[in-house]
């Protein structure tokens, strides 16, 4: 048999390289003369041709090998063997049995297996059968049963693509799952020629829409006008260009009894009313199949049995759904329209009566229109109101738009319908209500939503300007719309580091806003960064007072950001957990990752690191649900700060990271300091001064180019820390004494507690040795009041450092065993490790747990331990001094001896002993 020439090479393939090395992995045992089998499966359109293309003109093309290769013709299902004959009639030479006669007389499981054994026996042979499911039953039997028998030396390899499993069980298989986002946006690049012309919201709509379907993103692409591409065009509702997907997903229900495909009917449409992904109420199921005729007996099949409808249902307590989004989809599209109108129409009268919300059977009503009801458009706008949740008054306002004829009252509904699914938190919806909105009919309204997706997932910089723009648009009719783009866009500002553009945008606020705590706040915070703090600060804490009445989510996150810059950190974490508890709940969803960022960054101030975590984690998770990358991106900056002190510092090293690449492309200076502060400390507690010192210098100096203006004073204790440790102050002298003044001259403005403790300990770093011991003691002091085991644990450590540099070891254990007990009560792991070397150095015996387990420097003293790990980093002696508080001499000292204890004659040779 000569190799067939009638497979031709597919397209390039997106996000399969894990399938295709699978399949490639197949390919080489039968090309090393084995056999073996492998089942595709998936639901329509996800790349199971694609693969089985790929795989057979790869066999082909490359190795020159024979490939029968089948598609299933569904209108052949009810003829014995049809299918066994379309593949055997792919063979490109003659063949033992002729396809026309097993298309007459059948053959058994085990003459298939035969006939597939000798033609393997010339040449090995790659079998590929497309849409097996459907094929006849016979001829599925007998492909499976051959498969299942070709292993090791059978020269045959069979790759099946199905539905499902059922038919092939016991065969090894493989599920394809949807595209990545990396993956569906490289398809829609060479799907729309990779050009720069796709406007961003109708990229994100797209992408959304085909959920990973790579089928389905080509269909909607196909579809769109160059116009309706760009964005220049709304798009149309629904987007077309699913109907071959729909179709493919429809025809294995076809086969099922009347009645069954009657409630999948009713059981898609109940859904059109629900939030996405609620399912359907099982109990209006159950009346409306009664309603319908629907024998009772049936529907308890059917809904309590998930094989009544092949699997397409499911249930889950009091909710039924479908298996797959697309098969609900599917089901709606296959019914003529006048027996689907019906179906609504039906459940419509179910859900009106006494005490029944209007909207859900507005909304049955609306599915049941022929065309546009200006009148029905207007019901469902009045009724998209609290206290229906935000996704369902989108889903309305959606409807309402599609049924509006008006074209700018169509568009402001789609901007409401896009405005409610942001506050929903579901903002590939929202950007989706954006993309239908004509850029000539955008408003105010569609400028706004613009803005505050930005905000929280786009450059800062676009969200400030939209934010602006939305502003002017709305002012003359949406006052307190216009104050709510105004702070959005001050806030962009703010995570932008820009002081004067913050200024700019909270002096358009009109000064005689309504409500007063708004007004306070937005007068304080203009007066303190205008120069002004003590006007500011005492606007500011009037805004903090008023708070204490306060219910709204909003003025009580104003209130904890107006205690954060006087200072009262105590003040801004109560502020922040109620407000955290109003978002919880009476929402909106899209603020709980905006609540847990600012309760973090508020608990991490006040000391409460595992808080500040906890919290940080859950707004971390909450940021990516909702599509939030900013408040994600601050969120990992709050991780890192609190990683720098718990650990470990890879936790650290990955949560700054993921800060600065996410604060990088947006602009979101802030993040980006915070991120970098954390670094620095995580540097310091490891005993890396130096780079702690080059981190921090530039977002500490004076000057452009610095860092955040809200937040550079809190890393300037650890900039003069990093300096002095690294043996740096006395060549900067002049710009730490500098550094120091403006943080002395913040301290008398801020009332955090921990402010004047940090002061004096800077002092006493420059301090000549005579008179740090004051300084630190003064410290100690306002620890004391302060209260907070971290910072005053750091403290201590730096006072027992010195101590033990000026020889005075016996004096220097107190401060020291004091910093490592403290250390270890707020779970400051290396910290307390260097805590614990400082005082083994001062001679006194710790039991500090080695992290690093016992390992080759088991038998060296704590101090050569310490050395050698330094040097293995490739540290200098004289940077190893300087971290360990000893001289250089010392360093060479205990260096040989390490050599000679662990056998190695270089500091290479130490590295590499360390690390394996």
């Amino acid at each position: 048999m000569t190799p067939s020439t009638t497979v031709h090479s597919p397209l390039r393939l997106y996000g399969r390289s894990g399938e295709l090395a699978i399949l490639e992995t197949l390919l080489g045992r039968l090309r090393a003369g084995d056999g073996g089998a492998l089942v595709l499966t998936s639901p329509p359109g996800l790349g199971r041709t694609a693969l089985l293309r790929q795989a057979a003109a790869h066999y082909l093309g490359r190795h020159g090998g024979p490939v029968l290769y089948a598609a299933a013709a569904p209108t052949e299902q009810r003829l014995p063997y049809s299918g066994l004959h379309a593949l055997l009639c792919s063979a490109p030479g003659p063949l033992p049995v002729t396809p026309d006669t097993i298309l007459g007389s059948g053959i058994t499981p085990g003459g298939l297996l035969g006939l597939l054994r000798g033609l393997g026996a010339e040449q090995p042979l790659l079998v590929c059968v497309d849409d097996a499911h459907a094929w006849d039953p016979d001829s599925r039997a007998a492909l499976g049963f051959a498969a299942r028998r070709l292993g090791a030396g059978s020269r045959v390899a069979v790759v099946i693509g199905a539905a499902d499993e059922t038919a092939f069980a016991g065969l090894p298989a493989l599920r394809l799952g949807p595209l990545d986002d990396d993956a569906a946006t490289a398809l829609l690049d060479r799907l729309t020629d990779g050009t720069a012309d796709v406007d961003p919201v109708v990229r994100s709509e797209l992408l959304h829409e085909a959920a990973g379907n790579p089928r389905l993103l080509a269909g909607l692409v196909g579809r769109l006008t160059p116009g309706q591409l760009a964005g220049r065009t709304a798009l149309p509702y629904p987007l077309p260009g699913a109907e071959g997907v729909l179709d493919a997903h429809a025809e294995h229900l076809d086969g099922l009894p009347p009645d069954t495909r009657a409630l999948l009917l009713l059981a898609a449409a109940a859904e059109e009313h629900e939030p996405d992904g609620a399912g359907a109420d099982a109990a209006l199921l159950l009346r409306a199949g009664a309603r319908a005729g629907l024998a009772t007996v049936h529907l308890d099949r059917v809904l309590f049995a998930p094989a009544g409808t092949a699997g397409a249902l499911q249930r889950a307590g009091s909710r039924v759904h479908f298996s797959h989004p697309l098969l609900r989809r599917a089901v709606l599209h296959r019914a003529p329209p006048g027996r689907r109108r019906a179906v609504h129409e039906l459940l419509a009268g179910l859900l009106t009566g006494p005490g029944s919300a209007p909207l859900p059977a507005l909304v049955q009503l609306a599915c049941a229109a022929p065309g546009p009801d200006a009148a029905l458009a207007g019901q469902l706008e009045a009724a998209a109101t609290a206290p229906r949740p935000h996704g369902e008054r989108s889903a309305a306002l959606a409807r309402a738009a599609a049924l509006s004829t008006d074209e700018e009252l169509r568009a402001a509904r789609f901007a409401a319908a896009a405005e409610q699914a942001r506050l929903a938190g579901d903002t590939g919806r929202a950007r989706a209500m954006l993309a239908r909105v004509g850029p000539h009919l955008a408003g105010g309204a569609a400028a706004y939503v613009r803005g505050m997706l930005a905000l929280r997932d786009g450059p800062a910089t676009d969200a400030r300007e939209a934010l602006l723009t939305a502003a002017e648009l709305l002012a003359p009719t949406d006052p307190r719309r216009t104050l709510d783009a105004l702070f959005g866009a001050a806030e962009a500002a703010w995570d932008m580091g820009d002081a004067i553009a913050y200024l700019d945008a909270m002096n358009r606020v009109p000064v005689t806003a309504a409500d007063r705590s708004m007004a306070q706040y937005r007068a304080g915070m203009c007066a303190v960064l205008a120069g002004h703090p003590d006007r500011g600060h005492a606007l500011l804490r009037c805004c903090l007072d008023s708070a204490d009445r306060a219910e709204d989510a909003d003025e009580l996150l104003r209130a904890g950001a107006s205690a954060l810059v006087l200072g009262e950190v105590d003040a801004a974490c109560r502020a922040g957990a109620r407000a955290l508890a109003v978002v919880r709940t009476r929402g909106p969803e899209a603020l709980l990752p905006h609540a847990l960022e600012q309760l973090a960054y508020a608990e991490l101030r006040s000391g409460q690191h595992a808080r500040a975590r906890a919290h940080a984690l859950e707004g971390l998770h909450a940021a990516r649900r909702t599509g939030q990358q900013n408040s994600a991106t601050h969120l990992h900056s709050v991780l890192a700060l609190a990683a720098s002190v718990e650990g470990p510092a890879e936790a650290c090293a990955a949560h700054a990271d993921a800060a600065l690449a996410g604060a990088g492309p947006h602009g979101l200076a802030q993040a980006a300091m915070l991120a970098t502060w954390a670094v620095a400390r995580a540097d310091l507690a490891a005993g890396r001064p130096g780079e702690a010192a080059a981190r921090l210098g530039p977002l500490v100096r004076p000057g452009p180019g610095t860092g955040h203006f809200a937040t550079r004073m809190l890393a300037v204790p650890c900039y003069i820390e990093a300096m002095v440790l690294s043996g740096r102050a006395d060549d900067r002298a002049g710009e730490l004494a500098v550094a120091v003044e403006e943080f002395a001259l913040w301290t008398a403005r801020t009332t955090d507690p921990q402010v004047p403790a940090q002061l004096a300990r800077c002092r006493a770093l420059l301090a000549p040795p005579g008179k740090a011991a004051a300084r630190y003691e003064e410290a100690l002091a306002h620890h004391d009041r302060a209260g907070g085991d971290f910072e005053r644990a750091r403290t201590q450590l730096l006072h027992g450092q010195l101590l033990r540099r000026l020889r005075r070891t016996r004096e220097a254990r107190g401060p020291l065993r004091d910093a490592l007990v403290a250390f270890e009560r707020c779970s400051a792991r290396v910290w307390a490790e260097r805590a614990g070397g400082e005082l083994r150095a001062a001679g006194e015996a710790v039991d500090v747990p080695d992290q690093s387990g016992p390992g080759p420097l088991a038998g060296l003293t704590p101090q050569q331990q310490r050395i050698a790990r330094c040097v293995a980093e490739g540290a200098t002696n004289r940077e190893v001094a300087v971290r360990l508080s000893v001289s250089p001499r010392t360093v060479d000292h205990h260096l040989r001896n390490v050599f000679a204890a662990l056998g190695v004659r270089s500091r290479t040779e130490l590295a590499r002993l360390l690390d394996r």
